[in-house]
């Protein structure tokens, strides 16, 4: 993939920049699908991903800490220099902490903290005095992806996510002004796949193996998804992908492969392009013009 907002659950975009990896069926007799999340594991060999302070505010608050009786609730994240800054409540009781992002040996995400306040008063010196840790403050159901260890929160960059499940090892991270900036193994950029519009900029290409979308299912894949307004990055929703494939158009290969072209999923929202493909425009299965 190379310059995909990729919605991965509402209101959840990861940014990708560059990503190289495979898609994984879960079971052995079934391919991979991509109407269904369940269907398929990406494993990631390389990527520079993205995730901005909202994207990830509705990730913790939806899916980390989204379960009934957890103790954080209703955050909000935002950037201060090279420190992130989380607000909401903790146990019923509003707090505001500030903290500093690591990268750990085993590739998580270490979150510690450099003051603490609830109800608007610092409890970092009283924790000390006490002797008490956020550990045994706050407790965090396990299987979500994140824990508490001591004073700092541990995320796990890839368990933390929705399906489809994603696997990867995070090699660097770093803050930049409203979001967080993720690396994933190394560049490979000595194995970059021969994409049938290789100057395209923005784009998803599959390669290999059996990929079933729709009512298609294509053996030996060579399907590659294309941006309509290479202006900007392409704007793709998993859940509402088959709406961006109606309204845009598709056309074989000399190789048998298939190339598609969607409009941005933003502007289906806004209603500034159709649902209807143009009358012109080559419908899923068939030749283009």
């Amino acid at each position: 993939m190379g310059n995909v907002d990729f919605h991965i659950a509402p209101g959840v975009i990861l940014g990708i920049t560059r990503l190289r990896g495979q898609l994984i069926a879960t079971h052995p007799d079934s391919p991979a699908a991509l109407d269904d999340k369940q269907s398929f594991t990406l494993r990631i060999r390389s990527a520079r991903i993205t995730i901005d302070t909202a994207s990830l505010g509705t990730l913790l608050n939806r899916h980390v800490f989204g379960y009934s009786g957890s103790p954080l609730r209703n955050l909000r994240i935002r950037t201060d220099g090279d420190e992130l800054i989380q607000t909401g409540s903790m146990h019923g009781w509003p707090f505001r902490m500030r903290a500093a992002l690591t990268l750990t040996p085993q590739g998580q995400i270490r979150l510690h903290p450099t003051a603490v306040k609830v109800i608007g008063v610092n409890v970092r010196g009283l924790m000390k005095f006490f002797g008490v840790s956020l550990e045994g403050l706050i407790k965090l159901r396990p299987g979500y992806g994140a824990r508490i260890e001591h004073d700092d929160f541990l995320l796990d960059p890839t368990g933390i996510l929705p399906p489809p499940r994603i696997r990867g090892r995070l090699t660097a991270l770093r803050i930049e002004p409203g979001r967080i900036v993720q690396t994933f193994g190394g560049s490979d950029s000595t194995l970059s796949l021969r994409r049938p519009d290789s100057a395209a900029t923005n784009y998803m290409y599959f390669r290999g193996g059996t990929l079933r979308f729709g009512k298609l299912t294509m053996t030996d894949t060579d399907l590659e998804i294309l941006d309509d307004d290479p202006s900007d990055p392409f704007d793709f929703s998993l859940d509402d992908y088959n709406a961006q494939l109606v309204a845009g158009y598709n056309k074989n290969t000399e190789v048998r492969g298939l190339i598609v072209h969607m409009p941005d999923f933003g502007t289906l929202r806004s209603g500034k392009v159709s649902l209807a493909p143009a009358a012109n425009s080559a419908v899923p299965g068939r030749k283009g013009n």
